[in-house]
């Protein structure tokens, strides 16, 4: 299984932050944000990496990363992506070549967990085809894509809908078999002009091959508002973060 981190983006929501720099080298507490992501793939057992970045400051990354040694890596991948406003879901295409018919991790670069998805990555292992999502409670689900359940299954995603019709949310996490590649040249785009994330996972769900798990512990979006930065970045002082489980005595 391969790992996907997503740091393209122009990140006009965090300006003037990101005016002379990508929002994923921001600093969340005392590191740099795409240094969470990262960890969270290596801690779940992922060894091969690639980022996906773009924009004019697409060589920091390479800078800041080198081949990934810092994170017990032996190489790590870079492919740039020449559409900054393409969406999640064109970055991902991407990665085809890279990913070479594996099962892939998708992680946005500005998503920041409390512990792992250890136990998530290694049931998908397992699983014979399809999808798996990570969702989490949250006090506003209409900012966010919104899973629809019916009895213990997903029937549809819908994104940011007005009157959502559960209180989770779709997390930047996702793992996908090798059909995600065709599923997004399928793919036209959206009102705002972007290749969705959604589209892709909605259709899994109509294939009946979408299966999900639930977060344990906090999980933060840095790159929504200035006053999400500040919470995660609190809450990494307070608590740590990518949390592996404690070891029995």
């Amino acid at each position: 299984m391969k790992g996907i981190v997503l740091v393209g983006g122009l990140a006009t929501r965090l300006y003037p932050l990101t005016k002379i720099t990508n929002k994923h080298l921001l600093p969340i507490y005392d590191k740099p944000m795409v240094y969470y992501p990262l960890q969270a793939l290596v801690n779940a057992g992922i060894r091969d990496i690639m980022l996906v970045t773009g924009g004019n400051n697409a060589g920091d990354f390479l800078r800041l990363l080198g081949n990934g040694h810092e994170f017990g890596l032996e190489h790590l991948h870079y492919t740039f992506q020449e559409n900054p406003t393409g969406g999640i879901a064109q970055a991902v295409g991407l990665a085809e070549h890279f990913a070479d018919d594996d099962k892939v991790v998708v992680i946005l670069g500005d998503n920041v967990i409390e512990k792992n998805i250890k136990a998530a990555v290694e049931e998908f292992r397992r699983q014979p085809e399809g999808a798996k999502i990570i969702l989490t409670e949250v006090e506003h689900p209409e900012h966010y894509g919104v899973p629809v359940f019916d009895g213990d299954g997903i029937v549809a995603i819908e994104e940011k809908p007005d009157k959502p019709k559960s209180n989770y949310a779709v997390i930047g996490i996702y793992m996908y078999d090798s059909q995600v590649f065709d599923i997004v040249k399928t793919l036209k785009p959206s009102k705002r002009g972007e290749l969705e994330i959604t589209d892709v996972n909605n259709a899994y769900i109509r294939q009946g091959t979408m299966t999900y798990n639930i977060l344990d512990g906090w999980w933060g979006d840095c790159g929504a508002t200035y006053d999400e930065l500040f919470r995660v970045s609190s809450l990494v002082a307070e608590t740590g973060a990518n949390k592996m489980d404690e070891q029995p005595p």
